[in-house]
């Protein structure tokens, strides 16, 4: 038996290789269940935004391997859904083919890219070596010459990643030596009209006074039309005077979605069936950034931690049951929560999809730092736990619950 095959090593493809473990063992089953992903690590995505970026990953054999998970350092390049193969290329160069019975495609999105003159100039923190790369950048600005743009930041793209790192960044430079004459600067440049577009006016009045308080200066109504090693140029002829750019604007799916002859949504991702069976294609499931399907209140998941953790605990699941001969469960997502980070101005905490603000400030701070501290990281070296966690009826509420 090839079992079950889970690309991708983030949140989504981390539990549904669990949940996969835990549905044969609860059966009594024996289900090889593979992992594949060119890392080693699990990356903490959500925290990239954050100072010393490296320390945001955790083994993943420290994670899969106590519950048998085998791991595969390659890079996935190509799915045959008819042959039901995996071509990987590894870490050696060389290429060879995996089987499957059952695939779980969790593979996660990667951040658009602009086309502007200078975009190769651009920063960003949509994985860990680029977080990292932006991270050597500000501590190597003490080195350069004290010009106007050294301590200044433009932001572009003032969506939720867009905010964080910007509110984030007023400390991160505020902390080098500077001149008398000098003053950190953090512009947050967005194309639409309005401060966080896509989280919609419930936090938007906490938000501005967020940024307000910190000195974060807003150009709405625009976009960058080029970027340059000392400044940033403006789709309204104005120039911004800045040693760091960083782009935060826009992630599609990953383009291993392309190889799976299914719908795909705007975004490239799968549209997957209440099993999160990819539709039209057995034995093919899809979870996380790379799955569509239904939230609750009719909503759509998002791109986001929280979907993730759920979607992998699903498929995990009935991919391990369809292989098992064991009955499937449908997906059913959590109520919908957000936490933004706003840096020294705290947070502000929202329930549901119009995002009603139920914490702000030093309150909703604390909660971040508990989902960004604790409730994401699965457990290690700690197989009952993870397999407890693994369990598509978790909460978070329940991690500090002694286990059963």
């Amino acid at each position: 038996m090839t079992g079950t095959v889970v690309l991708g090593g983030g949140f989504a493809g981390v539990w549904s290789a669990a949940a996969a473990v835990r549905v044969a063992r609860a059966a009594g089953r024996d289900l090889p269940v593979t992992l594949i992903d060119p890392g080693d690590d699990l990356v903490i995505r959500p925290r990239l935004y954050e100072a010393d970026p490296d320390r945001m990953r955790v083994p993943l054999d420290h994670i899969l391997g106590p519950v048998g998970v085998r791991r595969i350092a390659a890079a996935a390049t190509g799915i045959d859904t008819a042959r039901r193969t995996v071509t990987v290329s590894e870490r050696d160069g060389g290429e060879r083919e995996i089987e499957w019975e059952r695939l779980i495609l969790a593979t996660g999105s990667r951040l658009v890219r602009p086309t502007v003159p200078g975009a190769e100039l651009l920063f960003d923190v949509d994985t860990l070596p680029a977080a990292t790369k932006l991270d050597e950048h500000l501590h190597r600005l003490r080195e350069l010459p004290r010009d106007e743009g050294r301590l200044t930041a433009v932001v572009i793209g003032a969506g939720f990643t867009g905010l964080e790192i910007a509110t984030e960044l007023v400390d991160r430079l505020g902390a080098l030596p500077r001149a008398a004459s000098e003053r950190v600067r953090i512009v947050l440049v967005e194309r639409a009209a309005t401060v966080g577009p896509e989280l919609g006016p419930g936090p938007r009045p906490q938000i501005l006074a967020a940024l307000a308080a910190l000195g974060v200066e807003l150009r709405l109504g625009v976009s960058a039309a080029a970027v340059e090693p000392a400044g940033v140029a403006l789709s309204d002829g104005d120039r911004i005077a800045a040693r760091t750019a960083i782009w935060t604007a826009g992630v599609q799916a990953s383009p291993l979605t392309a190889d799976i002859p299914a719908r795909r949504d705007r975004l490239g991702r799968l549209e997957v069936n209440e099993r999160l069976e990819v539709a039209g294609v057995p034995g093919v499931y899809a979870a996380g950034d790379t799955a569509t399907t239904r939230a609750e209140s009719g909503q759509r998941v998002l791109q986001c931690c929280q979907h993730a953790l759920q979607l992998g605990k699903f498929a995990g699941h009935n991919a391990a049951a369809d292989l098992l001969g064991l009955p499937s469960v449908p997906f059913a997502a959590t109520p919908y929560v957000t936490c933004l980070d706003l840096g020294a101005a705290g947070a502000v905490f929202t329930n549901g999809w119009d995002r009603r603000v139920v914490a702000t400030g030093e309150i909703a701070k604390a909660r971040k730092r508990k989902v960004n501290e604790l409730w994401i990281y699965p457990p290690t070296d700690d197989p009952a736990e993870l397999l407890r966690q693994a369990d598509y009826r978790f909460s978070v509420r329940q991690i500090t619950a002694p286990s059963t």
